[in-house]
């Protein structure tokens, strides 16, 4: 028992740590858009995602659920508002990536978690703790400050964490599983991103014919788009929460080192204070969440 026990941890932690490292390194693969629109890349993202993930129905043989959504109008409702927020949130990073701003992005991803206590605090009238409100007091401050120093408001990383984060709640409250929710969502935006794809075949303008590696890359979209999010479900049936939440961290982490060390983006004094300040307010929000856990009895 207890060696299936930890062969289990030890494949949750596999997947956990491939689809967090697939999230942290995506800037390496959105810089092979660069000269190319961000609303052109999210069509993309959306068709051939919404071409891999009826793929991944059929083969877990939950084409039932699928179709079981279609019955429920108001779940219909909620899943188009998320399909909204979630192209917002793709396209915002697609953007933010090619536009030279990949340490702003990882700032959002690290606001993120904290912008999601709020919200349950708000909305769900969930109760915070008074770690929770001062981990949220910090990153407040943290951005506060990034705004008052550099005079301007960082709407790429709120932007992300916003979106995000009203994606998760009603994702939340919506009872519908992982897989086939993500096919709903994305199959509701799917006619729009045709429409805009055709649109810059009728001008002249769309960039898929370019080269055969942007053809590719084009394509691939929908393959790094669907792979972590599934190597995420597994991880999520085989870890405590607890744990997700400690390794959720590693994606912005790897976002800010690629956007320091490899494209060479300015982390200047005023960085270094704004993100200080939420990295405290993420250890102490952390610490509490373990604490909560491991006080939980065990059977």
């Amino acid at each position: 028992m207890a060696a299936s026990t930890a062969t289990t941890a030890r494949a949750g932690l596999l997947y956990a740590a491939l689809a967090y490292g697939a999230w942290g390194l995506f800037p390496l693969y959105w810089k092979l858009f660069v000269g190319v629109g961000a609303v052109e890349v999210l069509c993309h993202r959306i068709v051939w995602s919404a071409v891999l993930l009826l793929v991944s129905l059929a083969g877990r043989g939950q084409f039932q659920e699928f179709w079981a959504i279609r019955r429920s109008p108001r779940l219909l409702a909620t899943l188009l508002t998320t399909a909204l927020l979630l192209s917002a949130n793709w396209g915002t990073y697609i953007y933010g990536v090619n536009t030279d701003r990949v340490v702003e992005t990882s700032l959002g991803y690290f606001i993120n978690p904290l912008f999601s206590v709020l919200l349950g605090c708000l909305v769900l009238r969930e109760q915070l703790t008074r770690g929770q409100l001062l981990a949220v007091g910090l990153a407040s401050l943290g951005v506060a400050d990034f705004i008052r120093e550099l005079g301007q408001v960082p709407w790429i990383a709120l932007g992300l964490a916003v979106s995000f984060g009203l994606y998760g709640l009603l994702r939340k409250l919506a009872t519908v599983q992982p897989l086939p929710g993500l096919a709903v969502e994305t199959l509701l935006v799917v006619p729009l991103a045709l429409l805009w794809l055709g649109r810059l075949a009728i001008t002249d303008a769309a960039h898929f014919n370019d080269t055969p590696l942007l053809m590719l890359a084009f394509i691939g979209c929908g393959l790094v788009t669907s792979l972590p999010l599934l190597w995420f479900n597994n991880a999520a049936r085989r870890l405590p929460l607890s744990t997700l939440g400690f390794m959720q961290y590693c994606a912005p982490s790897l976002q800010l080192l690629l956007g320091v060390f490899i494209f060479h983006e300015p982390f200047t004094r005023t960085h270094a204070i704004s993100f200080s300040l939420i990295w405290l307010a993420l250890a102490i929000y952390s610490a509490e969440s373990l604490q909560r856990q491991l006080r939980r009895p065990s059977g």
